[in-house]
This record gives structure tokens, sequence and C-alpha cells, in this order.
């Protein structure tokens, strides 16, 4: 039975990831991992602007606030090389994730709570004109 053993991670400095911050060799930090995109740009769905945009610094901001999707997130491991060192990490922001389309099952029940109020409205206001206006 053997452990798998794994392998360091490297620790980068910002003054190391500023010197990659064009086309030609692009990293970005992104919740304290540092990731070589220069391969990425012209894959990139959102043009390889945004990327350059981001190059040499901390992009974690940016990523989360377009909310990208869990294949986008297992994606990017291919292009991590390493993690802040620690004297430069700061906390992690959320993971914005994947938008929920369906609906939960209690909020189908307070829909349909919403609408009892008003019908039950009508339905008296009905009564009360056909009452008093049709006799």
């Amino acid at each position: 039975m053997s452990a798998e053993i794994k392998p360091e991670v490297k620790k980068i400095s910002f003054e190391e990831i500023k010197k990659h911050s064009d086309r030609s060799s692009n990293w970005i930090v992104i919740n304290n991992d540092v990731f070589d995109v220069t391969e990425f740009l012209d894959k990139h769905p959102g043009g390889e602007e945004v990327l350059i945009e981001q190059a040499g610094q901390e992009a974690t901001e940016a990523f989360e606030d377009v909310g990208h999707s869990s294949d986008a997130r297992a994606m990017m491991e291919q292009y991590k090389i390493g993690t802040l060192v620690d004297s430069e990490r700061k906390p992690d922001l959320p993971k914005k994730s994947d938008p929920e389309w369906k609906e939960s099952s209690g909020s189908s029940d307070v829909s349909w709570k919403s609408w009892i109020v008003p019908i039950a409205f009508g339905f008296v206001a009905t009564v009360i004109y056909r009452l008093y206006f049709m006799s």
C-alpha cells in the first residue's frame, strides 16, 4: 500500500508575479493561488483583454464578480503554478456559486399563498356588488 506523495506547492511573491504582466507571460492571483494563464489567453471566453488587464496582480474580485461556473473553476487547476508567500496572503473572498434556477419546494408554497388574499378579496367584492347593485 503506497501513499500518494503530494508535490510541495511553490510559494511565489508579488515581486515575482509582477514580472509576468503582459501577453507573453501572464500570471494572475485568485484567492491566494497563482495561475499562469498565458496559454489560456486565446481560449478565454471573455476575450484575452480581460486577462491581460489583470496580469501580474490580484484578480480575485474581478474573477468573483463575473460569477464563473464550477466548470471554469475546475479548469483553472491546470493553470495553477503556486500560491502566494504566507506574508502576502489575504483572506479568501467567498466564491460565488452557480445561480440556482430551480425553485425550492418552500418557495412554491409561498407563491400559492400570495394569491389567496387577492382571490378572496375579489370574491368578496363580487358578492357585495351582486347583493347591493344587482337586486
